[in-house]
């Protein structure tokens, strides 16, 4: 009678642990999902709340200008052009946009200026360099003029408006 009951008691305990060790496969199996899940999932999270400093996006550039175009309401839209300016780390000028911002319809030209000044007591040359952002608005932005990739030579405290 003992060895019949240590042979029942072996065989539940042998079920009992086949099934912890389904369960702890599985949640193996979970773990790995979820960690693979993990980094889109907080991407999502964070387009959808603006956690993190992530800019929340209802439509794209793209969405936004096939919508206008449906609506018809394209050439009536204003537009703002917004303009920032940063100088090389120890490039003595001071280089700041006159206005920060424009208001424009598609198609319409607009003259904006930026202000250079030298701050040093020498002559120095610098060039600059422009982008638009988001990178998408690119394609439809037009610089019909600017001083852009063109050298500029200011004297010594000399100060230049400049058109773009």
């Amino acid at each position: 009678l003992s060895v019949g009951h240590h042979y029942a008691t072996l065989a539940a305990t042998e079920k009992k642990s086949k099934k912890m060790l389904f369960y702890l496969t599985g949640l193996v199996f979970a773990m790995v999902g979820a960690s693979y899940a993990a980094v889109p999932l907080y991407r999502r999270f964070c387009q959808a709340t603006g956690y993190g400093g992530t800019v929340q996006r209802k439509e794209s550039v793209e969405e936004k200008i096939a919508r206008h175009e449906r609506d018809g309401t394209m050439a009536s839209r204003e537009i703002v052009v917004q303009f920032n300016a940063d100088v090389a780390d120890g490039m003595p000028w001071k280089f700041i946009p006159t206005q920060r911002q424009v208001r424009v319809k598609p198609g319409e030209s607009a003259l904006a200026f930026y202000t250079a000044e030298n701050l040093s007591s020498t002559p120095i040359t610098g060039v600059s360099t422009y982008n638009v952002t988001p990178m998408k608005a690119g394609v439809y932005f037009n610089k019909i003029q600017c001083f852009c990739f063109e050298e500029q030579r200011l004297l010594p405290g000399e100060q230049v408006d400049m058109p773009v």
